[in-house]
């Protein structure tokens, strides 16, 4: 039996590397272990299909985290269908209120499995999941239950009322995704921490440089860039005769666009010199863009994590003597939308860099830009 569990094994962890393209596992022995061959072949089957990249890397990860959490909490993997007393429970161990736990120690996620789960990585944080985590876990488990041509128990108002009751009895303040914009002036003081020859320093200031620049690239979207995307264009001209290098970034599908939409966005100056100079220097001719580099200088064959990029910009912001928690990557999205207010570049125009599909969440950065600097905000000297 163990010789056929391993056989299992090695088969999942083979067909996960076919598939590593796309989604990048650094604990693929782990994900082959929790998830089944069944799982595993309807990962490939949406990749082949040609799903888009950030939406499989998401339902990879609440996979894993339902199946982790099933095997803790029951012992065994998910059932297809779930029973509706599995999802109430699901509910119950997530959405829970900390004061109440204070007095029942019962109350919410059991400790044995809260410590399966930390141990395995999966819960880093201490207290009740945000209830957008929940509901999309549920709406995962809900998408994969259908694609096994099952029906399920996800639209039951019993559910639905659990969710509504447990997130009323423990609300939580919406937190943005990054507490500060990186704007024109933080991101020169970040820039300031690259300025050396060395791989590193050069590696993450194109990082940098392009993601601000190419209009708050994500951090997936900065992370799975391929030099294929990479389209020289004609220089522009300035001023007293000279030019500026340009090039465009075909980014493909993206998490707004369509199946079939290519978007393109621009790069000119000294983005692209960054870019360029990266290139030479990492020997960067074909594939991944932006790549790790081990201790002793060597640029890795596999492209950076999208975590990576996160990290990246939090170590640079420490460097730069600013607060780490107070910076993320979305920042530099953020950040190019509010620097683009602040220089007055019309709404239309930076979203046609940033590529952003709701004109009410791009004009919250410049309604957030002229109440700085209005009337309104200067009532007193």
């Amino acid at each position: 039996m163990t010789g056929d569990h391993e056989k299992a094994l090695d088969r999942r962890i083979q067909q996960l590397d076919t598939i590593a393209s796309v989604l990048p596992m650094e604990r693929r022995d782990e994900l082959a272990e929790l998830l089944t061959d069944q799982d595993v072949a309807t990962l490939r089957y949406l990749v082949n299909e040609g799903m888009g990249e950030n939406t499989l890397r998401a339902l990879t990860s609440d996979l894993a985290y339902l199946e982790a959490w099933s095997l803790a909490t029951a012992g065994t993997s998910l059932p297809w269908p779930a029973p509706e007393a599995l999802l109430l429970k699901f509910v119950a161990h997530h959405l829970w209120d900390p004061e109440k736990r204070l007095s029942d120690p019962q109350h919410g996620m059991p400790a044995a499995v809260e410590d399966k789960l930390r141990a395995q990585g999966f819960l880093r944080s201490s207290g009740p999941h945000a209830p957008d985590t929940v509901r999309r876990r549920l709406a995962t488990w809900s998408t994969l239950t259908k694609w096994r041509g099952l029906d399920g128990a996800f639209s039951s108002p019993a559910l639905k009322s659990a969710i509504r009751l447990a997130v009323r009895a423990t609300p939580r303040p919406r937190q943005s995704k990054s507490a500060k914009a990186v704007t024109g002036d933080v991101l020169s003081q970040l820039l300031a921490t690259c300025q050396s020859d060395s791989l590193r320093d050069l590696r993450d200031r194109a990082i940098l440089m392009v993601a601000f620049a190419s209009g708050g690239r994500r951090r997936s979207e900065i992370a799975s860039l391929r030099k294929e995307q990479l389209c020289p264009e004609e220089p522009i001209p300035v001023e007293g005769g000279s030019t500026l290098p340009s090039l465009s970034i075909h980014l493909g599908r993206t998490k707004t666009n369509g199946a079939d939409n290519d978007e393109v966005v621009y790069l000119t100056g000294s983005p692209v010199d960054a870019l360029n100079a990266w290139l030479h220097v990492a020997r960067i001719d074909k594939g991944s863009v932006f790549r790790a580099i081990d201790r002793w200088g060597n640029v890795s064959q596999r492209a950076l994590d999208p975590k990576a990029i996160n990290d990246i910009l939090k170590q640079r912001v420490a460097i730069a003597g600013l607060k780490p928690e107070e910076f993320s990557a979305h920042g530099l999205r953020s950040g190019y939308l509010t620097e683009a207010a602040n220089r007055g570049i019309p709404l239309p125009e930076a979203m046609e860099q940033s590529r952003h599909r709701s004109v009410q969440q791009a004009s919250e950065y410049y309604n957030s830009a002229t109440r700085r600097s209005g009337r309104a905000a200067r009532l007193l000297p």
